[in-house]
């Protein structure tokens, strides 16, 4: 029979605690919420200079920066990498995590952002966000200074990673489902709207489209917005 130290068995009973604490806190239907709490615990468990997550962009097979410890609003969906690129790509692609120490700038899988100034920290640890389908994204923890990472780290944010894998997937499906509902929106508001520039004008479509795309640039308002504006006073006009 297994025996266990008081140390280890208190070690245990923590990481049990911690998982239990996932479960009953990451449970949002909004991708953005999701990852937000996601951090969050990350952080409290890590106590990391910097987490990350990354969600992977099924349509494009690449990695995608979509939330951070640190703000970066200026960065977050600008950042890519494909699978196999970076350390996150290739935890992503071997579905291993990756457990840097120190110089992780210097690891010959390391891809360096010049704009993202965690690129510059010492130490990393990097485990793949697993639902039943596979890899869905990649959470990074980050130190600036050297830290050995323990077993038990690199192993609850791993189980963090499969815990929540399944959440962050029907979180993507319901944001993909809710894009192509609104692409569908905007594409009636615009044609209707292309109508009737049209039939004012006395002009064809791509004619009346360009019109407003022009509209749009010179007033800074969405492709939306202009066309439910033409709508809007087109009924108006006609009361």
């Amino acid at each position: 029979m297994l025996s266990m130290t008081s140390d280890e068995i208190q070690k245990l009973q923590k990481e049990v605690r911690l998982l239990y604490h996932v479960a009953e806190t990451v449970h949002s239907l909004e991708l953005e919420e999701v990852l937000k709490e996601i951090v969050s615990v990350v952080d409290d468990v890590s106590q990391a200079d910097s987490v990350l997550v990354y969600v992977l962009d099924p349509n494009k097979r690449e990695l995608v920066l979509r939330s951070s410890k640190n703000p970066h609003t200026e960065l977050l969906r600008k950042i890519t990498m494909k699978m196999g690129e970076g350390i996150t790509g290739w935890v992503a692609s071997q579905k291993q995590p990756v457990a840097i120490a120190k110089g992780a700038s210097t690891d010959s899988r390391f891809k360096y952002f010049r704009n993202l100034p965690e690129d510059k920290f010492e130490a990393f640890l990097s485990v793949p966000v697993l639902s039943k389908r596979g890899v869905v994204g990649v959470i990074n923890v980050q130190h600036k200074a050297p830290h050995a990472h323990t077993h038990m780290e690199i192993n609850l944010l791993a189980a963090i990673g499969k815990l929540v894998g399944g959440v962050v997937e029907n979180a993507l499906l319901i944001e993909e489902t809710l894009s192509l509902k609104e692409a569908l929106e905007l594409r009636k508001v615009v044609e209707k709207a292309k109508g009737i520039i049209m039939k004012r004008r006395n002009i064809g479509e791509d004619e009346a489209y360009a019109i407003l795309q022009k509209e749009s640039m010179d007033t800074r308002k969405s492709l939306k917005e202009v066309a439910e504006a033409i709508l809007l006073i087109d009924k108006l006009h006609f009361q």
